[in-house]
């Protein structure tokens, strides 16, 4: 099987090559290292084995002429490439919205020329400011007004989505959506505002752990490797076309409660050091309060639940930090 994974040497990107490589696949990759970086991927390309299954191109995916190419060649496109990270939406609002909607725009189009099955990577900001959980793929939007660009995000994921199942339902092209919550593992940076791997280098350093708001606000988290092993099972999965996918964890933990599990964890000396929210994004931001999924339909198409809990994903995001 050929894959083309947009976003390849991001953080998702490398460990889904990672896992089609170790299984056979020949895998294509463009990224344009945005927010990706060649060490994701550098010790796939080193590995004498993938010397002719694996093929980089650093290039974006607005470019129409390598986009043609490469889902030419491909079987199957898992569309991973976006702006990430409440950092980088908040300093980059415009650049974050063009790559988000006109990317995917172009990965269907090329999807669709083609006839290739895709599978669409969302977020489970998508929800915007529900309080209740679980959260199921049916419940309504409710988001916060457009001069809070933290919701630019969120709204430019959703205008995928309805892009995607356009597609499907004019078209007939065979696309699923998964709407990630929180995947955390080896390889994540905390430079774009991801917080396990930022509570993480500042307990190791010893260093106060900076919890922006009060810090009740509660998340799940999952596990990188279930994440990918759930999107193989929904590209693959006939029933999966033209539905949308929550894949996400189940265990709930404040985000206070997560840095002082994180200090224990590493036998951290750190303080907790609340920030308020204007404090540490500006204006324009608001938070989700909570976040939490339902996966039943997730485990009905595919029989598969991501079941890592958050202790193993912390141990494996501290030892990758500590170079182990």
């Amino acid at each position: 099987m050929r894959i083309l994974i947009t976003g390849g040497a991001g953080f998702i990107g490398s460990h889904l090559a990672q896992t089609c490589l170790e299984r056979g696949d020949e895998v294509y990759i463009i990224d344009d290292l945005s927010t990706g970086s060649m060490d994701n991927i550098r010790f796939l390309q080193d590995n004498p084995a993938y010397e002719n299954k694996l093929f980089v191109h650093i290039n974006t995916i607005l470019n129409a002429d390598i986009m043609l190419e490469l889902t030419g060649i491909c079987d199957m496109v898992f569309h991973l490439a976006a702006a990430v990270g409440v950092q980088t939406i908040l300093d980059k609002p415009l650049e974050s919205i063009v790559t988000n909607i006109q990317g995917t725009e172009k990965v269907l189009e090329m999807c669709n020329k083609f006839k290739k099955r895709v599978l669409i990577a969302s977020t489970s900001e998508v929800y915007g400011k529900h309080m209740h959980a679980p959260l199921v793929e049916t419940d309504n939007i409710i988001y916060g007004p457009s001069s809070k660009f933290r919701w630019s995000y969120a709204a430019s994921k959703l205008m995928d989505e309805f892009t995607a199942l356009a597609y499907h339902r004019t078209n007939g092209l065979e696309v699923t959506i998964a709407r990630l919550f929180n995947t955390v593992g080896p390889r994540q940076t905390g430079a774009y505002g991801m917080v396990i791997p930022r509570f993480v280098t500042q307990a190791l350093k010893n260093d106060p752990i900076t919890v922006f708001g009060d810090g009740n606000q509660t998340r799940t988290f999952t596990f990188v490797k279930d994440v990918v092993t759930a999107l193989i099972k929904l590209i693959e999965s006939d029933q999966s076309v033209g539905e949308v996918f929550n894949v996400g964890g189940h265990e709930e933990i404040s985000i206070s409660d997560l840095a002082q599990k994180i200090i224990q964890m590493t036998g951290s000396s750190s303080t907790i050091k609340l920030i308020p929210y204007e404090e540490a994004f500006g204006k324009d931001f608001e938070d989700m309060l909570r976040r939490v999924p339902s996966t039943d339909k997730l485990e009905s198409i595919t029989g598969f639940k991501p079941d890592k809990r958050l202790d193993f994903i912390l141990s494996q995001v501290i030892a990758s930090i500590m170079g182990k």
